[in-house]
């Protein structure tokens, strides 16, 4: 055990969804003065590269479960709390906003259980960036009378009762991790009785040059076939909001191919 009398500050902070310039400023001022700088997959790499200090120590912690790509939190909380213990300002910069489908709470447990200081800064989650980038407003009135933010990770323990509901819900639904389940969705959503008029849009790298956005209405899903999943981040909206996408969408998308966040050629210090 290091034995150290002066701790160091851990800062979770969402870095936004992709476009480098949709950080918080105060995310931003961390980045520029953090000792260490332990970064997701999903943070755009552009901002590593401008901003952090040249002589902070940038470690890799990403995670792409799909291509077995994954950092276990384990090390990631052993991270933090290592150079904290030293002493040093740590930023846990994390893809969106650091409480909405991340491991924030494994975090913060290990942080509260060793006495180290903590900021919490809120950032633009993939919901919003995709909305946004995509001119969908996710809870238009006349169209929508809420939203929900979910993810079927565990596919197995959603209820029937529970498909009835998202398929009958007036409410948007925003699924996050959800690309590779999107024909199992779909089906399932139909067979409960979804208004067929409803859209249904899968957003690809959102906010990113290489966004990429396809929309259906439920009724063309008999005679369309779905895109394959190939991108992380895939977000999919669904609800009678999606129909307004032909009429607001502003962002040209460039049809690219690539991965943003695996193209970008940036040189970490360690990788995990």
């Amino acid at each position: 055990m290091i034995q150290i009398s002066n701790k160091g500050k851990v800062i979770l902070a969402g870095a936004g969804p992709g476009d480098p310039d949709l950080i918080s400023l105060k995310a931003l001022k961390y980045l520029k003065i953090a000792d260490v700088v332990l970064t997701d997959r999903l943070v755009s790499p552009v901002l590593v590269e401008e901003y952090a200090r040249k002589d902070a120590e940038v470690i890799y912690v990403g995670k792409q479960c799909s291509k077995g790509i994954h950092t276990p939190q384990k090390d990631i909380n052993e991270l933090m709390l290592e150079f904290a213990l030293m002493g040093k300002l740590v930023l846990r910069l994390k893809g969106g906003d650091v409480s909405l489908f991340s491991n924030v709470l494994d975090e913060l447990n290990v942080l509260i259980e060793n006495g180290i200081l903590y900021e919490i800064i809120p950032g633009i989650s993939a919901a919003f960036g995709a909305a946004a980038y995509t001119g969908i407003p996710l809870t238009a009135r006349e169209y929508s009378r809420g939203v929900r933010f979910l993810t079927l990770y565990d596919l197995k323990n959603v209820t029937e009762n529970q498909w009835k509901d998202w398929a009958r819900t007036e409410d948007t639904l925003v699924f996050y991790m959800s690309g590779q389940r999107l024909n199992t969705l779909t089906s399932y959503l139909l067979e409960n009785g979804i208004d067929k008029n409803k859209g249904i849009a899968v957003v690809q790298q959102a906010t990113t040059p290489n966004q990429k956005t396809i929309v259906y209405k439920f009724k063309e899903l008999k005679t369309k076939v779905l895109p394959e999943f190939e991108y992380v981040p895939t977000l999919l909206i669904i609800g009678n909001v999606v129909n307004l996408h032909q009429k607001f969408v502003w962002f040209s998308e460039k049809n690219k191919t690539e991965s943003y966040f695996d193209n970008h050629k940036i040189l970490f210090q360690n990788a995990i």
